[in-house]
């Protein structure tokens, strides 16, 4: 195993925004720019190379690692294996979970207990049917509860001067936490539905700081710490929490 020498956090300005780095010595031949989940990045540089040639190494690929940071932050975690929706499988609803229960019932329905999310169907032994009845529960509860937690963090949005989306849209993603497109509508990923309100309303809040900031830059996230401080936090345990599906 390589040895590291850990030589300190430095920083390079690239146009408005500035990239940080933790700089790691090494007996190596070749310099390695590495940008990490948690969006930080760390450069593997041989023994003794100047700190000069390694910031400037690190502004030549400034664009890619900029890159590498918006797909992580925006990135959701891979989801469990493929549903078998059958009774006894472990659901998150809001932060907490729930068991599926199904059972035979002339009525369609879903209902929603502490400990349950049961399903009543004619046909209890097809999973296709069961899986859109669950899938349609949930796109119906977030459409209400994303519209409740939008009307929450509207008011600190406008404080600083960020417009109202112009729409707010529901749909499953297999990786974005949320985007927001040039004509002003937010799109959220139904998963979201899976964990706690207040990692919600940081995906709401960074997609209305794009409304006033398109891109990452410098200025957005100073726009991010204004409106929400502690948003790194509820990055980081966003995209370590576990979606089930």
């Amino acid at each position: 195993m390589i040895r590291k020498t850990p030589a300190g956090t430095h920083q390079i300005q690239y146009g408005t925004v500035a990239v940080s780095f933790a700089l790691l010595y090494s007996k190596r031949k070749t310099l390695a720019i590495h940008v990490h989940p948690d969006s930080t990045v760390t450069v593997d540089a041989p023994t003794d190379t100047p700190i000069d040639r390694v910031c400037e190494a690190v502004h030549k690929r400034a664009g890619w690692i900029l890159r590498k940071q918006r797909e992580f932050e925006t990135y959701a975690q891979p989801v469990a294996p493929p549903r078998q929706y059958v009774s006894g499988e472990a659901y998150r609803y809001l932060g907490r979970q729930v068991r599926l229960k199904i059972e035979s019932g002339a009525l369609t329905r879903v209902t929603l207990t502490r400990e349950f999310l049961t399903v009543t169907t004619p046909m209890p032994d097809d999973s296709a049917e069961v899986g859109a009845l669950v899938r349609g529960w949930y796109e119906r509860r977030a459409k209400r509860i994303f519209a409740e937690r939008m009307a929450v963090c509207l008011p600190r949005a406008e404080a600083l001067g960020i417009p109202a989306p112009q729409k707010l849209t529901v749909r499953l993603m297999k990786a974005r936490w949320g985007s927001c497109s040039g004509g002003g509508r937010v799109t959220l990923n139904l998963r979201l539905m899976q964990v706690n309100t207040d990692l919600i309303d940081y995906v709401i809040l960074h997609e209305l700081c794009h409304l006033k900031e398109l891109n990452h830059s410098k200025r957005f996230y100073a726009l991010m710490t204004r409106i929400l401080p502690d948003w790194r936090d509820k990055r980081h345990t966003l995209n370590r929490s576990e979606m089930t599906w």
